[in-house]
């Protein structure tokens, strides 16, 4: 097992909905193979924050990793594994194994963000891990979010699992990215640290990254992708320009509050794209206001993005 196989770009995709809220199966196979159509993206993330994954029935789950799976073809599939038992979450990531999952990624239980003793993380962490065979994606929350950010102690011997292969680092902040990053090197330096604060990619880029998983490339995956590519080629001023692009969408997602509305936000810019018939959510995500819909059209606007339906 190569770690090096898992660097890379990935986009964090929706979960697509009918409007009663049962899973759309066509909906999902076309939105996986439209942002995989992307050149220079490897795989997809799915069952993650951004697919509802704590909405979903465990069957829902499973389904979902196999709709993924056809339509990828090649590319890798990351499946998400997110509940508040170990033995659920053990069951989830049989599921996806059984499914064909390339990798599974262990999401922290949100009933850890009052805080956590860590022989809980490691318990849950183990449990998973020695679930499948299969290679381990990490996660690290925002460190805004309680116990669900690990301090460094704690992700030292998360990084020890030996079928860890990477982390998705949301920690949503330079500093704390940079402080992951450079234990891991010292650490673990075969284990890809991907960059996943969507409002600042460039900077984690110009940090060091062996990739990134995150729901804008659900969205724009080409402007990701040429930020990635830009940054590898040190061409600062492409860079700098694409983030200018980007940075407006990324706040109009994710940076405006509340942002637990980041889903129903990427439904609609992909409604408004014309990529998905409907932008309905799962209970209780809300349906946006014309307000909201006004200020993601003027953030796509400012991407740059064609193609808006009226």
């Amino acid at each position: 097992m190569s770690a090096n196989r898992f660097r890379g770009l990935y986009a964090s995709i929706i979960c697509p909905m009918h409007p009663d809220g049962a899973l759309d199966a066509p909906g999902l196979e076309a939105h996986a193979r439209q942002v995989l159509a992307c050149p220079g993206l490897g795989g997809l993330l799915v069952n993650g924050h951004a697919g509802e994954n704590v909405l979903l029935e465990r069957e829902e789950a499973r389904q979902v990793v196999r709709i993924a799976r056809r339509a990828a073809g090649d590319a890798l599939i990351v499946a998400g594994v997110a509940a508040e038992s170990s033995a659920a979450a053990a069951r989830l990531a049989r599921d996806a194994a059984e499914e064909g999952a390339d990798a599974i990624m262990i999401f922290a239980p949100f009933s850890w963000a009052p805080g956590v003793d860590p022989r809980v993380v490691l318990a849950h962490h183990r449990a998973v891990h020695d679930a499948t065979t299969l290679p381990l994606f990490l996660f690290q929350g925002s460190v805004r979010s309680g116990g669900l950010f690990f301090p460094p102690e704690v992700l030292a011997e998360l990084f020890r699992l030996p079928r860890a292969v990477a982390i998705k680092e949301g920690s949503w902040e330079a500093d704390a990215y940079d402080t992951t990053r450079r234990l891991a090197a010292r650490l673990r330096p075969e284990l890809a640290v991907m960059a996943s604060g969507d409002e600042h990619l460039f900077a984690c880029f110009a940090l060091g990254s062996a990739g990134s998983l995150v729901s804008l490339a659900a969205v724009v995956p080409e402007l990701v992708v040429a930020l990635d590519e830009a940054v590898r080629r040190h061409d600062l001023p492409a860079a700098r320009a694409l983030h200018e692009r980007l940075a407006p969408l990324a706040r109009a997602i994710y940076g405006t509050a509340p942002p637990g509305l980041a889903t129903p936000r990427l439904k609609a810019c992909l409604h408004l794209l014309g990529r998905l018939s409907s932008p309905a959510c799962r209970a209780p995500l809300p349906a946006l206001g014309e307000a909201e819909y006004d200020a993601l059209r003027e953030a796509l606007g400012q991407a740059g993005v064609e193609g808006f339906v009226s």
